[in-house]
């Protein structure tokens, strides 16, 4: 297929690098074109400008926020005026309920199909190509970008026609994740003040009850205090807490604990966390409890 792709930051890079291996032909675009020069050597083109990207059957955005999105999609020749009717808007960011409604309806009102696929995974599951993707839109939308998806993800759910469904269960996923990072940390100040080793006891947890990937994954950074450089940066998931909050409050849906988790990453931010790996918030408890870190 040939497909448009905007954004290329270490998750673009690694899923707009999978499209080229699946064979598909991949225009980039990126406000710093130098970012692109990795995948035009393995044969990708480069769009000079955002229309450029914008010839083919489909463009997919992933982009760091809401900010980011709606600049690309409604500036002047951005990506509203420069996709062709009919063709398709896979936005593939995690951005709030209220932006994923404001851009269905305006790719409604330009005869164009717009598709929420975000994703669950870290950079190096972008560049293996072993993202999990939940996608909401028209079921022919997804039929279309499906041979996409599979080339970047592990496993590919379509589970709303409504592309505001997918956004919400990324936030709510991502929240789950926050939550259990704060808990992890939590954990291991607790045992750490007592004088138990925490990667003795992160091989222990692992090893039992606990063996889902975000804790074996998170578990070890947060054992080893190994926050930098970030998979996955520490404001990006204040954000993603953010919006999920704000999705709270217009369904009326107390989430007490949300608030709980947003407070922390904002107390990590507040001490230059900026660089660190989200999961560094897991780090703030040891702290709390007069722990060396």
């Amino acid at each position: 297929m040939k497909v448009g792709f905007i954004g290329l930051g270490r998750m673009g890079t690694g899923m707009a690098a999978d499209l080229l291996k699946a064979g598909h032909a991949v225009t980039v675009y990126n406000r710093t074109p130098a970012k692109a020069q990795g995948l035009i050597d393995r044969g990708a083109r480069l769009a000079h400008e955002l229309a450029d990207a914008c010839r083919g059957d489909v463009v997919i955005t992933m982009l760091a926020n809401d900010e980011a999105v709606e600049a690309i999609v409604f500036e002047e020749k951005g990506l509203l005026q420069s996709l062709g009717r009919g063709a398709i808007h896979a936005s593939m960011s995690t951005i709030s309920i209220a932006l994923s409604e404001k851009l269905t309806g305006a790719h409604t009102s330009a005869g164009q199909r717009f598709l929420a696929a975000p994703v669950f995974g870290r950079p190096d599951a972008a560049a293996a190509g072993k993202l999990y993707i939940v996608a909401g839109g028209a079921p022919d939308a997804f039929k279309a970008c499906l041979p996409l998806f599979e080339a970047m993800g592990q496993k590919v759910l379509h589970v709303s026609d409504e592309p505001r469904a997918a956004n919400l269960i990324k936030l709510s996923g991502n929240f789950l994740t926050a939550s259990i990072l704060e808990a992890l940390g939590e954990a291991m100040a607790l045992i750490g003040k007592a004088g138990i080793d925490r990667r003795r006891y992160f091989e222990i947890l692992t090893s039992t009850l606990f063996t889902g990937p975000v804790f074996t994954n998170y578990g070890m950074l947060i054992a080893e205090r190994k926050f930098e450089p970030a998979g996955f940066a520490a404001p990006l998931g204040e954000k993603d807490i953010r919006l999920t909050l704000a999705a709270a409050e217009t369904l009326r849906a107390p989430m007490p604990l949300a608030s709980l988790v947003h407070d922390r990453f904002l107390r990590l931010l507040a001490h230059d966390g900026e660089q660190l790996d989200w999961s560094a918030i897991g780090q703030l408890a040891a702290k709390d409890a007069g722990l060396d870190v």
